[in-house]
């Protein structure tokens, strides 16, 4: 009966929670629709690997920079207004970017939909966490919930839609970004109290202020270490893999299900009972394991099929165990934390995919996972040494 009432009470969240849930949804499944056909636009541009991951580069470089002006555009525009211009921009490039016949027009343009990435993401679980009515692990829960099920049902959709042609995947972002800001438009009131809070204006500074806290800074250089390995895999593996797009669809849905379902279900549990600090280590440690395991039978489909399959399970509970204890590590207004955080996070996300089609090419193709392994490896020593600076439960 416990049980019943706290999954009713977990369900029965404001109207904004669920526009919000919904159209990050849509926005996650933004860049799983694009992962299934990097090797289609490769082929059909005449670009090599490196160039194309640079689609991963440009967007997580942009996105990474402009978080540090969300904090300011959010307290001076509100939420609505700042997740609604978000959602535009990445409608307009990403359409823009499916009708381009350049590799490098693309990779610019992919660059401007991050900075419409940056005004939604950031604001988005922002809203979230102050308009729930159950507390920030549970806000938290549902938004990684809502990139889990966005990266799960996006390569599916890319996969269908790059059998036909790799610019329908673009295109397709373009369209589902325009049904989320019908949806966001419709569903979100224009003025809420937590927009109230965060129209205390912010400075441009205020994310390298929240910097200077210690559990801030070690859970950044921890993500950004552990997305080396995140974004290796996400960006690199679908060259390697040997399966046509939409095969590559296919697999990379059982990865996307697995990280929506672990984080959900399986972080909270292991968090509770072994605790933030342990639980994340264990999970980046065999991250790591998988990664060198991938970089050593790089030429071995199955292996690969199945460690990517089995890698989202861990991604999916390593991303929540982090940003709940981001979001958890000090009083400091959560926009300027989720500002600061996700600055230095993304500079990972950014390095790694090219740096993976760059050692592709100079090395050998093992060598980008072996060098993402020893990343989020590194990830697990630096948080583990730096464990008194993080609030544990």
């Amino acid at each position: 009966m416990l049980s019943f009432n706290n999954s009713k009470k977990r369900i029965s969240q404001p109207k904004a929670v669920w526009a919000v849930f919904f159209t990050a949804i849509i926005a996650f499944m933004s860049l799983g629709l694009v992962d299934p056909i990097l090797p289609a636009i490769a082929n059909q541009l005449g670009a090599t690997p490196s160039e194309v991951t640079l689609l991963f580069t440009t967007y997580f470089a942009v996105t990474g920079v402009a978080m540090l002006i969300t904090g300011a555009v959010s307290s001076r525009l509100g939420i609505k207004r700042t997740m609604l211009c978000g959602v535009i921009i990445i409608a307009v490039f990403s359409t823009l970017a499916g009708l381009s016949n350049n590799i490098w027009t693309i990779d610019g343009l992919r660059g401007v939909w991050g900075l419409g990435n940056a005004l939604f993401v950031a604001t988005a679980l922002t809203s979230i966490i102050l308009i729930s009515e159950n507390g920030v692990s549970k806000a938290v829960i549902l938004y990684e919930a809502a990139i889990g099920l966005g990266l799960s049902t996006g390569p599916l959709l890319g996969g269908l839609l790059g059998e036909i042609s790799w610019r329908y995947p673009f295109i397709g972002v373009g369209c589902l970004m325009t049904i989320g800001f019908i949806f966001l438009f419709t569903s979100m009131p224009d003025e809420h109290e937590s927009d109230r809070i965060l129209r205390k204006k912010t400075s441009l500074i205020d994310p390298f202020r929240a910097l200077k806290h210690h559990s801030i800074m070690v859970l950044a250089v921890t993500a950004a270490l552990y997305n080396f390995g995140f974004f290796t895999l996400l960006a690199y593996a679908p060259f390697i893999i040997g399966l046509d797009a939409h095969g590559i669809g296919l697999v990379f849905i059982g990865w996307g299900v697995l990280l929506a379902f672990t984080s959900v279900f399986l972080a909270p549990r292991l968090q509770r009972r072994f605790g933030m600090i342990n639980s994340m280590c264990t999970m980046l440690t065999i991250f790591a394991v998988v990664l060198l395991i991938m970089g050593i039978y790089t030429s071995i489909q199955w292996i690969i099929i199945l460690s990517i399959i089995f890698a989202g399970a861990l991604i999916g509970t390593i991303n929540t165990l982090i940003t709940t204890a981001v979001m958890q590590a000090t009083t400091i207004e959560r926009s300027t934390v989720s500002a600061a955080y996700s600055f230095v996070r993304f500079i990972g996300a950014a390095i790694a995919p090219y740096l993976a089609g760059v050692l592709a090419v100079i090395y050998s193709p093992h060598i980008p996972f072996i060098v993402g392994g020893c990343f989020v490896f590194s990830s697990a020593i630096f948080v583990l040494f730096n464990r008194h600076h993080v609030k544990s439960e």
